[in-house]
C-alpha cells in the first residue's frame, strides 16, 4: 500500500500506522478529516472533491518527503479522498511517525496546512440552498 495516494475509497486508520511500524517509533500521531454537517452557518448535505489525480498525488509525495527532511520524523502517510462524500465520511487522513509525540504532531500539523495550500483538490459544498465553491475561509457561489 502507497504511503500517499488519492482514492475514491474509504481508508482505514490501522492500515496506515502497519505501514509506519517500527520499533525506534514512540509516537504516531493521527490527523483524520470529516465531511461535517455545517459549514459557515450553512448546513452540508455533501462535499465534492475535485482533482487532478496524478497532480495531487505527486504535490503530496513532496509534502511528505519535506516532512521527513523538515522535522525530526521516520514517515509519513498522506492519504485524501475525492469524488462525492456525506456527512460523517472520511476526508484526509495524515499519519506521522516519529520518536516523541511533539515532532510527530508538528509534523502532521505542517504536511495539513501544506495538502489545503498546494495539492490540487478542490471543494464543493452541497447545501440545501444550492452548491458552494470553498476557497480557504470564503465560499463561492457556483
Amino acid at each position: 500500500m502507497n504511503k500517499v495516494r488519492l482514492t475514491k475509497d474509504g481508508f482505514s486508520i490501522n492500515e496506515a500506522v502497519a505501514l509506519l511500524r517500527r520499533p525506534e517509533a514512540g509516537a504516531y500521531v493521527v490527523f483524520l478529516g470529516q465531511v461535517r454537517n455545517e459549514n459557515m452557518g450553512r448546513e452540508v448535505l455533501e462535499l465534492v472533491y475535485e482533482a487532478y489525480p496524478e497532480m495531487a498525488e505527486a504535490e503530496m509525495e513532496r509534502i511528505r518527503k519535506e516532512a521527513i527532511e523538515k522535522f525530526p520524523i521516520f514517515d509519513m502517510v498522506i492519504w485524501h479522498r475525492y469524488g462525492k462524500l456525506k456527512v460523517g465520511e472520511d476526508t484526509i487522513l495524515i499519519v506521522a511517525s516519529a520518536k516523541h509525540r511533539r515532532e510527530a504532531f508538528r509534523a502532521c500539523e505542517w504536511a495539513l496546512e501544506e495538502v489545503k495550500h498546494r495539492v490540487p483538490v478542490w471543494k464543493r459544498e452541497v447545501t440545501p440552498n444550492g452548491t458552494f465553491w470553498i476557497e480557504g475561509e470564503k465560499a463561492i457561489r457556483d
